[in-house]
């Protein structure tokens, strides 16, 4: 199976007992004016927020920071926690194009505020960009993703300690 053919769908919205969970992190990175960073994903031509897998003793406060950092060139700080998602019919099972493995993603969503730096893509996404809250480009939104902005959009947001 090709999974590099146009049109190859990594998302799932459907369990799957091969795939692994794993936890990782997405964040949602506001500027000055408010505006939502989203990267367009090298591997699946989606919009998506920065985040990725947490490693072996990293904090969570850590993992996002550093995720940042690597996908964006940006530094950020960490201001809150937005929600778990971990739902298997949000898209959740993740078949990667480069390797074949199937991941069911456990995405711990933080909000992070005063980003410092050059706006770099990594290798990772495509193009990266400032978008207005009112102005996502929700058809074109990665699966995992879509839940979490939205509970975001609508206030729902949590504390870290």
């Amino acid at each position: 199976m090709n999974m590099e053919k146009p049109g190859f769908d990594m998302y799932s919205p459907l369990p799957n007992p091969d795939a692994v969970v794993r936890a990782g992190t997405a964040v949602i990175v506001l500027d000055e004016r408010g505006r939502i960073l989203l990267e367009k994903r090298s591997d699946s031509g989606l919009w998506g927020l920065p985040g990725g897998r947490i490693e072996p003793g990293e904090s969570l406060v850590e993992a996002g920071l550093r995720e940042v950092r690597e996908e964006t060139g940006l530094a950020v700080e960490i201001v809150g926690l937005v929600g778990i998602y971990s739902r298997v019919e949000e898209g959740r099972v993740v078949t990667f194009p480069d390797n074949g493995d199937v991941v069911q993603l456990i995405d711990i969503v933080m909000e992070a505020r005063n980003p410092v730096g050059t706006l770099t893509h990594s290798h990772e996404s495509e193009r990266l960009e400032f978008f207005e809250p009112a102005r996502l480009p929700h058809n074109r939104l990665c699966p995992p993703i879509r839940t979490p902005l939205r509970d975001y959009l609508d206030g729902h947001r949590g504390m870290l300690d």
